[in-house]
């Protein structure tokens, strides 16, 4: 019987332990390297091969979860990630999975709902909690839903080419307010750039 190997990802040393204990009680898996932040996990990987990372997303100070898994995927396409955390906020969810997390367990998840995660990853397969597959499902079917209305007006007015000045005086906010709300919506929606963010918005106008 093949062991799956683990490298744990969290800065409690209580979630270790306790998720150390829970997977020592399958035979077929084995915790084998730990990391209490984004840089220790990166470093540990360097020196121990494992099939799965269990990854929290907050960490403290220093690097957290999401660029790790960003830093992890370019180093090695084919590494399977899970996240395992408390956030459960839309958000959180969609960078994750555009980071490159496989699954994204909460951590009120049942014991069988994390073997069964782990055993997908190490077969490819997407696993996600209950409640974040439906909450992903819903942003898929009604995108718009994570966009707050001023946020939704903001994105449809940056498909006129409008600088943030111009956003502004049309909405008769600041050029601060609008900045914040820019990187409200390129966050919800899994982007970095202007020019990604007014392809989304171009291509939603384009499905409806």
């Amino acid at each position: 019987m093949s062991v799956i190997t683990v490298l744990l990802v969290d800065d409690h040393l209580v979630v270790r332990s306790g998720l150390r204990a829970l997977l020592g009680t399958q035979p077929d898996m084995a915790v084998v390297a730990e990391a209490a932040s984004g840089e220790e996990a990166l470093q540990r990987l360097e020196h121990d091969a494992v099939a799965v990372v269990v990854m929290d997303l907050a960490m403290g100070a220093g690097m957290d979860g999401i660029e790790a898994i960003r830093l992890i995927r370019e180093r090695n396409h084919s590494q399977a990630i899970l996240v395992f955390t408390t956030y459960d906020s839309d958000a959180d969810i969609v960078r994750a999975v555009d980071a490159g997390a496989m699954g994204y367990l909460l951590k009120d998840a049942a014991p069988d709902e994390i073997f069964a995660a782990i055993r997908g990853a190490v077969q490819g397969k997407s696993v996600m909690s209950a409640p974040v597959a439906s909450r992903l499902f819903q942003q898929l079917r009604n995108p718009d839903e994570i966009l707050t209305p001023r946020e939704a007006e903001l994105l449809s007015l940056l498909t006129q080419g409008l600088s943030n000045r111009e956003l502004g005086k049309r909405l008769f906010i600041s050029e601060a307010t609008v900045k914040t709300h820019l990187a409200h919506i390129y966050a919800k929606l899994g982007v970095d750039t202007r020019a990604a963010a007014i392809a989304t918005a171009i291509r939603r106008e384009g499905m409806r």
